[in-house]
């Protein structure tokens, strides 16, 4: 059995791979599917596997804790397994909103480097990516085809 740490360390790496691979992909001809697959569903499936685990495994260890208010939140993510599900929560839906940015730009002929800026904004602060690839998109998408074109 993993211990909360291992999964930790594991689901980092797994997420750090899918990152880079995303980025690299920006820049061949399109966005090779395998890679949107196993970043965009495969990982965040297997993250949210494990998260039922975690998260099963800190409710049973932490009584108080829970979602009802901000303390039992607070008593839940004492627990590890509860804050390696919340730290899988962040790593697989972050994940899956960059590769939809990937696939999306791409569709819409984005240039690389504008969904590039998108990609470490998204890993480090989620929905602050998302903003960022919706304002760029408008702002781009608004001076036609020819500026956001790759």
């Amino acid at each position: 059995m993993l211990t909360s740490a291992q999964i930790f360390s594991i689901a980092n790496l797994i997420a750090m791979l899918c990152w880079v691979a995303l980025a690299i992909s920006l820049f061949a001809a399109r966005p090779r599917v395998w890679i949107l697959r196993v970043s965009g569903l495969v990982v965040p499936g297997l993250f949210a596997i494990v998260y039922l685990f975690c998260i099963w495994k800190g409710f049973a260890a932490t009584p108080g804790g829970g979602f009802g208010s901000l303390s039992e939140v607070r008593t839940l993510f004492a627990n590890d397994a509860a804050l390696d599900a919340g730290w899988l929560h962040y790593l697989a839906f972050d994940l899956f909103v960059g590769t939809w940015i990937v696939r999306q730009g791409t569709l819409e002929g984005m240039h690389p480097l504008l969904l590039l800026l998108c990609l470490p904004v998204t890993f480090l602060l989620g929905p602050i990516g998302f903003l960022l690839f919706l304002v760029e998109r408008a702002v781009f998408a608004r001076r036609g085809a020819g500026v956001i074109a790759a």
